[in-house]
């Protein structure tokens, strides 16, 4: 399996350390970078997720939605994020739309896990991440608010979306396009 290096000279790793030990924090032409690794219970969905800064305080949104409530996930994004994806066997996912039909969850088949939700907006990917599927991270670090969508129209949907979710992000998989 492949693994992610980011931009070749634009990350230096600091003395930033997660709640197991291991150094998580980075530097880029922008500033502080904390690298976050997650991913499904099975593992068969992981992840990096570039938050910046050095992640003092994570805000994190509990969906109203059937969907989410049912689910217990709890989403993130910032518009200066990056997320990099990786999808050990691809016919154990599945994208999952409802609603508007304007988002992909990626759910395992195997574990029931969502771990991101992707949307593409004018031949762009942006996602949303689970913070719940966050690996070794202090979870008081997450801020944690409710939120509802009920009532927003499609086209408000898709503006709030490209506004404040992660707009980098690459999805790989081993055995198959995703």
């Amino acid at each position: 399996m492949p693994s992610y290096s980011g931009h070749p000279g634009s990350h230096q790793f600091l003395g930033a350390v997660r709640s197991d030990g291991v150094d998580n924090q980075a530097t880029s032409k922008k500033g502080a970078v904390m690298r976050i690794e997650g991913k499904c219970h099975c593992s068969n969905i992981s992840y990096v997720f570039h938050w910046p800064g050095d992640g003092g305080e994570i805000p994190v949104r509990a969906c109203g939605c059937d969907f989410c409530t049912k689910h217990g996930v709890s989403w993130t994004s910032h518009h200066d994020s990056e997320l990099v994806a990786r999808i050990t066997d691809a016919s154990l996912v599945s994208k999952y739309r409802f609603g508007t039909g304007t988002a992909d969850f990626y759910v395992c088949a195997r574990c029931g896990v969502a771990p991101f939700v992707t949307c593409a907006i004018d031949d762009q990917l942006y996602a949303v991440v689970n913070a719940n599927t966050f690996e070794g991270i202090d979870r008081s670090s997450l801020i944690r608010a409710a939120t509802n969508f009920d009532g927003e129209g499609t086209g408000e949907r898709l503006d709030r979306r490209k506004r404040s979710w992660t707009p980098r992000v690459t999805i790989s998989s081993s055995n198959s396009q995703t």
